[in-house]
């Protein structure tokens, strides 16, 4: 077990508290061997009716994953990043298919890892702290962690709006999209977690109880142009659609996807795409562990992490620059199926 995961069982109810405070409580491998002990050790344990994960201190849920170790081991033979996906996705899945109930308070900052630690839980809460974004186009990367089974399974194509252009967002957005179940002020948590120490087995009941009204969302306005602008299958189309638009929301879309690695878009829209004709949770996992192993060691993502985690200068110099000159031969080149003794696979 590590510090940095403390791990517990509290009144009947599992308790997992992310504890790395100062890097935003971003998930490292050891974190997820921990949780994902703990987790099993819970699975058959008749004296724990739910789980909970929570995190210490005030800044943030999760942040993401750790970046610059992926980074240094994608600019080698990529063997730690891989090894960390594999323990990442496995905690992933054994949280999509657990048998009891799962919930997680995203209070703060909720990306990457955060989101791929939360989304299966049957009760998500946000708070008036929340931010919910998927930015990984944004380094080089693509929304893993799950990315391409939760975010193609939103109404419309929000999901799609969201994992190209790394939209950030709020509670009163983040409930009325379904990517969180329920608004409680962060002043209703603490009482949440008494509650549930009482009644376990019904977290679903106590949120109901304890939710609010989070306020109007910026989004809703949009969710029609969003439905008809990203519905394409090739990041040309969307784009040529947005220019076609001519709005201000629709020219400040375009300011932000051009900004963004063409690599990575057209990684994401296929990853989308993709997984959204999958039948199991499990089986997008193995194509993002498939497309991450070797997402990490391109050119973008180690400058993306140079521009963006690294230097900070916010200049990545992409390569290639134009979406056009990302051939449909690379995109087949990342998205292979690995071997079989290579791919990924769930824990039983």
């Amino acid at each position: 077990m590590t510090e940095e995961i403390l791990a517990r069982v509290e009144g009947g109810v599992g308790r997992l508290t992310l504890n790395r405070p100062k890097a935003l409580h971003a998930l490292n491998r050891p974190m997820c061997l921990a949780m994902t002990e703990a987790l099993l050790a819970w699975r058959g344990d008749d004296a724990v009716k739910s789980v909970l994960i929570d995190h210490a201190g005030e800044r943030g849920f999760c942040a993401g994953g750790d970046i610059r170790m992926i980074a240094e081991s994608g600019a080698g033979d990529g063997s730690d990043a891989r090894a960390f996906f594999d323990a990442e996705y496995k905690l992933n899945a054994l949280l999509f298919d657990y048998p009891k109930p799962v919930t997680a308070i995203a209070d703060g900052i909720v990306m990457g890892g955060g989101v791929g630690i939360s989304e299966p839980a049957d009760v998500r809460i946000a708070t008036e702290r929340t931010t919910y974004a998927m930015p990984e186009t944004g380094i080089g990367l693509f929304p893993d962690v799950g990315g391409g089974w939760f975010l193609p399974r939103l109404e419309g194509e929000v999901g799609t709006w969201i994992a190209l252009t790394g939209a950030r967002l709020k509670a009163a957005d983040t409930v009325a999209l379904g990517i969180h179940t329920h608004f409680l002020p962060g002043d209703a948590i603490e009482a949440f977690r008494s509650i549930l120490k009482t009644d376990p087995a019904y977290p679903i009941d106590i949120a109901d109880n304890l939710a609010a009204d989070p306020g109007e969302g910026t989004v809703e306005p949009h969710l029609e142009t969003i439905d008809r602008v990203f519905a394409h299958d090739r990041m040309e189309a969307i784009v040529a659609a947005l220019e076609a638009e001519g709005s201000e929301w629709a020219d400040k879309q375009l300011s932000i996807l051009r900004t963004k690695s063409p690599q990575s878009l057209k990684v994401t829209l296929r990853q989308l795409r993709k997984g959204a004709t999958l039948e199991t949770f499990a089986e997008n996992m193995a194509m993002e562990y498939a497309l991450g192993g070797r997402v990490v060691q391109t050119h973008d993502f180690q400058e993306g992490v140079r521009a963006v985690i690294l230097d900070k200068d916010n200049t990545p110099n992409w390569k290639p620059a134009r979406l056009e000159e990302v051939t449909d031969a690379e995109l087949d080149r990342l998205f292979a199926p690995l071997p079989d003794g290579e791919a990924w696979r769930p824990i039983d």
